[in-house]
């Protein structure tokens, strides 16, 4: 069909060169002179057959693949191929033009070659025909088997599916050309595994029964064959395929045993697990979802199961306290569900049921109680014969005695006591307003024959409420501090009361007020809302008689018995302006009060301080003895200093080195001669004491001594500076400071009037003297 399009083709192609070259003359021949040549050209064509060759050739190289042929009929003409393909797969012979193939040609390799022909001349070789480009075709041969893209598959399906459940799909690649019929078609078979699975020949492979159970068996190994519609097959053209089932929660958790049997202590905490029960599920961890539950017996509301998920076991646990001296065993049916089971899968379970057995053993418990808390009441203010009874009792067989006892902790003011028949009574009698309330912890210990606790104990709270009577008088509801001026009108307000109680106020609680005495400036009005004002009854106070007015108030309640009570409101008389503000008010001195136990930690306080301080002063005092004691006489040196002046301040550095008498002090070495020498003081002729024509020496007795002193250290140039003589009547040159002397302020021309000091008391009597205006005595040094 190829070739009969190729020569129609060529022969269409002529047709028309040579009606274009007719019409070329025609042309030729009306446009030129007929006196002129005419001018032709000869077109030149290739003639060969369209070329193709079937591939995988049995026969021997080279293979005759087809003929090139041109118009030009030159014996200096030769044929020559271009191409990738040229003077390696294929050869023409240069004279005659036919083409050989000297390979066996793969078309699953390359299906058709492109080259090009060419017709040149021996000498020159130059082209004697325009290039011309050419193709070869291989045609197929059914060669190939199908092939898998792989060996070995894996492919999953869930256990009991339904029939034609699609697993995988496979594809095998034929390499023939699937242009050529039955070249490339492929077809499955199932070589392994046909009984569970099928294949199409679409390579889809799907189960043929209903019953694949994980159970039973896990994985399938399928072995799957392709091939051409010509039977064309190879090794290759195999392939396995591993099917895992997937699960599904179609089984029913399996009792391992028949019979579960625990035992248990009867002081086993309620909510503790006691025992665990097992079951055997084939399915995956995944897909085991059981339940346990009690089916037969009464102790469902004893006893329950819990599920521990990551085990799948059942954990049994008692929801009630258990008790040996009641029931010593518990037995009931159990039974293992697992609800989110498919039931429209076959089931082969038949033992999930199964029979518990519980075994309570005997403890030696503790004393119980009868009742969980106890609640009394007692009336305050009196000793009740019994405030009332606890009892606790031994819950083991032995059946021993109880002693009972309360906690100091709980009853620290020891108001309480209670009798080993477990009866409370109260010690004191009891203030409502004090405490209201009181919680008691009541211990419970058994004791054995001896008397003697066992270490078995429990505890109860015993509340005690103290119920109120009437015992406390109404008082007013807050402090007040009335104010009123001193011109006041009559009827003028001066303050509205109210009362309180410190007892139980009932609703309907009514106080009654009134005056103690109508004898005052003051009219008290009872409001009956449980408050009175306090007016002013014939106005105009006398602000210079009387400041403050005491004003007792009678407050009654109606309680039974009913109680009054007095209250003192002390209203305070002001100056007022005209507009009725006050301007001055005496302040009112409180009323403190101050109990015993304040008084006698106050005291013990001043006792404390007062031994402290003696202590350091015996203390000071024995330092001082021992010091004068531990003495040399040498080392005691007098120094004289006088203060008219403040010193040399800050930089006076070089007044003298102090070094020497440093060391002296300290018990350094002293420069020689120093200890045969007499005190300077030692040499002073002192002057005869002179009668002053006052009753008292004046300090010219001292002045005589300093003067002799000084004039003896002047003349004295190696003795040490025993005695120094301190100015202290400058600051020094870089002191911003004047003079810190005080004793320059006493001027005869002061403007100050110190006579106020006289008023300050004894303490200040000779700062008085030393400052005062009056005539002063010369002071005694």
């Amino acid at each position: 069909m190829h070739l009969l399009l190729m020569l129609l083709a060529a022969v269409g192609a002529c047709l028309g060169l040579l009606v274009a070259t007719a019409a070329s003359t025609d042309l030729a021949q009306l446009d030129v002179p007929s006196v002129l040549p005419a001018l032709r050209r000869q077109k030149r064509d290739w003639i060969w057959n369209q070329m193709h060759i079937d591939e995988e050739k049995n026969t021997s190289l080279p293979h005759y693949v087809g003929k090139i042929k041109s118009s030009i009929n030159r014996k200096n003409a030769k044929y020559l191929l271009r191409g990738e393909s040229a003077e390696k797969v294929f050869r023409v012979n240069e004279d005659t033009g036919d083409v050989y193939a000297f390979e066996r040609l793969d078309r699953e390799k390359i299906s058709e070659y492109q080259l090009v022909a060419l017709i040149v001349d021996k000498d020159t070789k130059k082209n004697l025909e325009s290039p011309s480009s050419f193709t070869i075709k291989v045609h197929d041969v059914n060669d190939n088997w199908p092939v898998f893209t792989h060996r070995l598959f894996n492919a999953s399906v869930p256990e009991m599916s339904a029939v034609d459940t699609s697993v995988i799909r496979l594809t095998a690649v034929d390499a023939d050309d699937p242009t050529v019929a039955d070249h490339a078609s492929v077809m499955y078979q199932v070589l392994k595994g046909d009984e569970y699975f099928a294949i199409d020949n679409s390579g889809l492979i799907s189960t043929t029964t209903k019953n694949l159970d994980r159970e039973t068996q896990a994985k399938y190994e399928i072995v799957v064959e392709a091939r051409d519609a010509q039977g064309l097959r190879g090794e290759s053209g195999t392939a396995t395929v591993l099917v895992t089932l997937q699960d599904i929660n179609d089984n029913f958790p399996i009792f391992t045993h028949t019979k579960y049997t625990f035992v248990v202590p009867e002081d086993i905490r309620v909510g503790s697990p006691l025992g665990s029960l097992f079951v055997e599920d084939p399915d995956e961890p995944q897909n085991r979802m059981t339940k346990y539950s009690i089916v037969q017996g009464e102790y469902r509301d004893t006893f329950t199961i819990e599920t521990d998920a990551s085990r799948n076991e059942g954990i049994i646990k008692p929801m009630k306290p258990l008790d040996y001296e009641r029931i010593r065993q518990y037995s009931f049916t159990i039974e293992a569900m697992d609800p989110t089971i498919n039931l429209r899968y076959p089931s082969t379970s038949v033992r999930n049921r199964a029979r518990v057995i519980i075994n309570i053993t005997d403890v030696d418990e503790p004393p119980t109680f009868q009742q969980p808390f106890y609640h009394f009441q007692l009336p305050e203010n009196m000793k009740k014969p019994l405030i009332g009874s606890v009892l606790a009792v031994d819950p083991d067989g032995a059946r021993r005695s109880i002693g009972y006892s309360i906690r100091r902790t709980s009853d620290k003011g020891q108001f309480f006591r209670i009798t080993k028949e477990g009866n409370i009574y109260n010690e004191k009698e009891l203030d409502r307003e004090v405490y209201p309330w009181y919680n008691l912890t009541v211990e419970a210990k058994e004791l054995d024959s001896s008397g003697t606790s066992t270490g078995k104990e429990s505890i109860v709270q015993v509340h005690i409420e103290i119920l109120d009577k009437n015992d406390n008088a109404p008082e007013f509801a807050q402090p007040y501090n009335p104010k009123v001026c001193e011109n006041a009108p009559r009827g003028k307000l001066v303050v509205q009361i109210s009362a309180t109680d410190k007892d139980i106020t009932p609703r309907n609680v009514r106080f009654k007020f009134s005056l103690s005495s109508e004898d005052s400036n003051f009219t008290l009005v009872d409001n009956h809302d449980n408050t009175a004002n306090i007016t002013v009854k014939y106005g105009q106070f006398d602000r210079e008689r009387t400041k403050v007015h005491h004003l007792p108030i009678l407050i009654s309640d109606n309680g039974m018995p009913s109680l009054t009570g007095t209250s003192t409101l002390a209203v305070t008389v002001c100056k007022c302006n005209e507009r009725g503000e006050f301007t001055f008010c005496e302040e009112v001195a409180a009323q403190v009060g101050v109990s015993i136990q304040a008084l006698v930690a106050i005291f013990l306080c001043i006792l404390t301080i007062t031994v402290i301080t003696l202590l350091i002063f015996l203390r000071r005092r024995l330092r001082k003895q021992a010091r004068a004691h531990g003495k040399n006489v040498p080392e005691i040196h007098e120094q004289l200093v006088t203060y008219d002046e403040e010193g040399g301040g800050e930089m006076d550095t070089t007044s003298y080195d102090v070094s020497v008498l440093n060391s002296v002090r300290h018990g350094g070495a002293k420069p020689p001669g120093l200890d045969a020498r007499p005190s300077v003081y030692a040499q002073v002729q002192k002057p005869p004491r002179r009668t002053p024509p006052t009753a008292h020496g004046g300090p010219a007795d001292m002045a005589a001594v300093i003067e002799v002193k000084k004039d003896e250290a002047d003349h004295d140039g190696g003795g040490p500076p025993y005695d120094t003589l301190h100015i202290y009547g400058y600051e020094g040159s870089e002191s911003i400071a004047e003079s810190l002397s005080s004793l320059g302020t006493d001027s005869s021309d002061s403007d100050v009037d110190y006579d106020f000091l006289n008023d300050w008391g004894p303490r200040f009597k000779m700062l008085a003297e030393l400052y005062g205006s009056e005539p002063r005595e010369e002071l005694v040094y």
